[in-house]
């Protein structure tokens, strides 16, 4: 990747570094960064709402005076192969900020819950000089272990009602994470969930949160959370 490309992303040039992930996107370019800072890595079902805690994440994390980048990512279109947007749609509140740069990008048939270019899109952010990173995983499932590469503190959050699945799923995505959440805290079947992953997370470590991510409730603690995992 040329150096005055690259000189331009460590500036905070926005359209630089959109510019810089989409060369890496289309897979003939390599930036040769590595990074220094924290990667929150955010994983775990469809529809446990991890989109609508990842903007309430923002809204903390920007309260605090701090700059944050996301990286979405989403299923491939089947008509034109790009990403479905559906996470940018959800955080469409902070489009006007500078200080947040959130990135949709289509698996293309990568396995894992990640894109092929995802940790070479992370070194990039972490140059820009934002002083978070956000990576969401597509939501796939048990297989989204990946994150665990890329993400220095892994996330799961899941939903009311998933206690069952979590007795079924004693491997893979599970045992990556660092920190599970329970969100739609507001809705029954929350303690059942809880329950559910005790056991995991006493194995793992791990704390268990609940959180509301439409109200905000909880979401601070997520984060001090996050913060003391990365310590």
């Amino acid at each position: 990747m040329e150096a005055s490309l690259l000189d331009a992303v460590r500036s905070g040039d926005r359209r630089a570094l959109s510019r810089a992930i989409t060369l890496i996107e289309q897979g003939g370019e390599k930036s040769g960064l590595g990074r220094t800072r924290t990667v929150i890595g955010v994983t775990g079902p469809p529809g446990a709402g991890k989109s609508t805690l990842i903007s309430e994440l923002i809204r903390v994390i920007r309260s605090r005076g701090e700059s944050v980048a996301v990286l979405a990512v989403d299923p491939s279109s089947p008509i034109t192969g790009g990403a479905l947007l559906g996470d940018r749609i959800r955080m469409q509140s902070h489009i006007d900020d500078p200080d947040v740069y959130v990135r949709s990008m289509a698996t293309r048939g990568h396995l894992g819950g990640l894109a092929a270019a995802a940790a070479e899109t992370v070194a990039l952010m972490d140059a820009a000089g934002f002083d978070r990173v956000i990576v969401e995983t597509v939501g796939v499932g048990q297989s989204e272990v990946e994150v665990m590469d890329l993400a220095d503190v892994v996330v799961l959050i899941v939903g009311p009602g998933w206690g069952d699945q979590v007795q079924a799923d004693k491997a893979g995505v599970l045992e990556i994470a660092d920190l599970f959440v329970v969100n739609k805290g507001d809705r029954p079947g929350v303690e059942e969930v809880r329950r559910a992953l005790r056991e995991t997370a006493q194995a793992n470590d791990a704390s268990i949160l609940v959180t509301t991510s439409i109200s905000g409730e909880g979401v601070t603690e997520v984060l001090d959370e996050i913060d003391r995992l990365a310590r």
